[in-house]
């Protein structure tokens, strides 16, 4: 049986959103994963991102490292509120998550993790 126990981001101050201040990789620095490699133990990472700009902004998501085949890349429209960014996908072994956007210091990042464990 696993157990999932709710955390804050690990670039995150106080559980409140990560504003993206890199405008290319190496990103600003979104969670580091759980150490070690063992079976079933993993961060399942939850990301929302919002747009305070006036106009739509890209956004890149360096997910575990900064190889291109890993990034995910959506463009966040202006003023809309929160955009789904990654569903739940899984890390481990201190993989980092990092952000960078087309402009600097407008766009914030949400989320959370579920640290599971087997158990």
């Amino acid at each position: 049986m696993s157990v999932a126990v709710k955390r804050k981001l690990s670039g995150s101050t106080d559980g409140k959103g990560i504003e993206v201040a890199a405008t290319a990789t190496p990103g600003t620095a979104i969670h580091t994963a759980v150490a070690g490699t063992t079976a079933g133990t993993f961060d399942e990472v939850w990301l929302w991102a919002q747009n305070n700009h006036t106009e739509a902004v890209t956004l890149t998501v360096e997910f575990g490292d900064a190889n291109t085949e890993n990034n995910i890349i959506i463009e966040i429209p202006s003023k809309e509120g929160l955009v789904p960014v990654v569903p739940g996908f899984l890390l481990q072994n201190e993989a980092t998550v990092k952000a960078f956007a087309g402009t600097a210091d407008v766009i914030t990042v949400h989320g959370f993790v579920n640290n599971m464990a087997d158990s």
